[in-house]
C-alpha cells in the first residue's frame, strides 16, 4: 500500500488513526485472501462473510453508512481518506461494508416504506448484497433514453419487467437488482424512464453468462422475461429515473476515483519497492533514469489526481453542484490508475505480467477504469461544454 509519506499527507489528523486502521486490515486481511475472493463461488463467500465478522469486531464495519441504518455515519469528506485505503483491494469496500452506501443511500432515499422496511437493515449488515442494471447490450451507454428493457403494469398493481441488461457488477451474488427499464412512452423520450427493485430469484429472471472484463470476472448478462415486481418496489417516482441516477452516479464516480486512487497508490509502492530491491550487474534499478523518470511521472500524477478528487468530494459534501468537478475527477484517477500500473509493471519486467503481483488485475482495472461509469469521451464532452457556456466569475 502507498505509505502516507508520498500518499496522502493531507489526511487531517483526527482521521489519520482511523484510516490507518483501514489500510492495515486490506493490507494484513483482505489482499492475502484476494486469489480465493477472485476465484468466487462457495470459498469465496465464506471468505468474504469471515472478513466481514473480522471487520465489526475491530469496529470498521460500514463507515460511511448513515447511523440510523445500522452505520457508524461518517461524514463523506472523512470517509474520502478511508475509501483510498479501503479501495487499495478491489473487495476492500464489501469486506469492510461500505460495498452497500449506494444502494442503501438510494433506498433510503427514494425507497417505498415497505422497501426501506425489509430491505435497508439487512442491506447494511451485509445480510443481503445489491447490484444496479442500467445498461443494455445494443443501447449506447452514454444515451440512456433508447433504452429498451420495458415495465408494463399488472392488474394487480405490480408491474411486469421484460429485457436484458449487461455489465451488471456484482450480479452473481446479488440479492437485489435494481433494473432501470421504460414505463411510459418510446424509446428515445427523455421521460418515462423508471427504476424497480428486483429480488434476483424472482421467477423470469436468470443470468444469461458472465461477462469477464480483460479476463477478470465480476460482471454478468441477464435477461427478464416478464418478472413480475411488487408495485412499491418503484424507487423515486414513476418516469423519472434519470434523477435518482444521477444523483447515485455523481457519488458512485467519486468513490470509484477515491478507490482507484488506492489501487494506483499500491501499484506504486510496488514499483517503488521493485525499483528499490531488484539489482543487476550495474546497481539497483532505481539508479537507472528511465526508472527514475516513471517513479517521478507515477508520483506527480497520484499529487496532482488527489486534489482533484477531493474537490468532488468536498462539494459532493456540501450540497453543491458537482458535475465539472466529478467529470474531472473520474477521467484523471481513470488515467492514474492505468498510467501507474503500466509503469509498475514495465519496472517489474516479466514479473509484472505474471501471477506473484497484483499488478495484471490492477491494470486490467485501470484500463476498464476509462470505460466504466461513461467512457473518459462522455466526460471530457460533458465537462468541456458546461465550461463553454458558463460565464466567467
Amino acid at each position: 500500500m502507498l505509505d502516507v509519506a508520498w500518499g496522502d499527507p493531507q489526511c487531517p489528523p483526527e482521521t489519520r488513526e482511523l484510516r490507518d486502521k483501514v489500510a492495515e486490515f486490506v493490507r494484513t486481511r483482505v489482499v492475502p485472501c484476494e486469489p480465493v475472493l477472485d476465484g468466487g463461488g462457495p470459498d469465496a463467500a465464506t471468505a468474504l462473510r469471515r472478513l466481514q465478522k473480522e471487520a465489526k469486531a475491530e469496529d470498521l464495519w460500514a463507515l460511511p453508512l448513515p447511523a440510523e441504518l445500522g452505520g457508524q455515519g461518517l461524514p463523506l469528506r472523512s470517509y474520502a481518506h478511508l475509501a483510498e485505503a479501503e479501495g487499495a483491494s478491489d473487495h476492500g469496500p464489501a469486506a469492510l461494508g461500505s460495498a452497500s452506501l449506494l444502494d442503501a443511500l438510494m433506498l433510503w432515499r427514494h425507497g417505498s416504506r415497505r422497501v426501506r422496511e425489509r430491505y435497508l437493515a439487512p442491506l447494511v449488515a451485509g445480510e443481503l448484497r445489491a447490484c444496479y442494471a442500467m445498461t443494455e447490450q445494443d443501447v449506447p451507454g452514454t444515451d440512456p433514453f433508447l433504452v429498451t428493457t420495458r415495465a408494463d403494469g399488472s392488474e394487480d398493481g405490480g408491474w411486469r419487467v421484460t429485457g436484458r441488461k449487461w455489465f451488471i457488477s456484482g450480479a452473481a451474488d446479488a440479492d437485489l437488482i435494481t433494473v432501470l427499464a421504460r414505463t411510459d412512452g418510446r424509446a428515445g423520450d427523455r421521460d418515462g424512464l423508471s427504476l424497480l427493485l428486483v429480488p434476483a430469484a424472482a421467477p423470469g429472471l436468470r443470468t444469461v453468462r458472465e461477462l469477464p472484463v480483460l479476463g477478470a470476472p465480476g460482471q454478468a448478462e441477464i435477461e427478464l422475461d416478464g418478472v413480475r415486481v411488487d408495485g412499491d418496489h418503484l424507487v423515486g417516482e414513476r418516469g423519472k429515473a434519470l434523477a435518482v441516477a444521477a444523483e447515485r452516479l455523481r457519488l458512485g464516480r467519486t468513490l470509484r476515483s477515491l478507490r482507484w486512487l488506492g489501487q494506483a497508490g499500491r501499484a506504486f509502492e510496488l514499483m517503488r519497492e521493485r525499483a528499490v530491491t531488484r539489482t543487476s550487474s550495474r546497481g539497483p534499478l532505481g539508479d537507472l533514469q528511465l526508472v527514475q523518470r516513471h517513479v517521478f511521472e507515477c508520483l506527480l500524477a497520484l499529487r496532482t489526481t488527489r486534489p482533484l478528487v477531493h474537490e468532488a468530494v468536498s462539494r459532493l459534501d456540501a450540497g453543491d453542484d458537482a458535475h465539472v468537478e466529478v467529470g474531472l475527477a473520474k477521467v484523471a484517477a481513470a488515467r492514474t490508475l492505468h498510467l501507474v500500473a503500466d509503469a509498475a509493471i514495465q519496472v517489474h519486467g516479466a514479473a509484472g505480467l505474471g501471477p506473484d503481483t497484483a499488478l495484471p488485475l490492477l491494470f486490467r482495472t485501470g484500463r476498464a477504469a476509462r470505460i466504466l461509469d461513461g467512457p473518459d469521451e462522455l466526460h471530457i464532452t460533458s465537462v468541456a461544454r458546461r465550461v463553454l457556456r458558463t460565464d466567467p466569475v
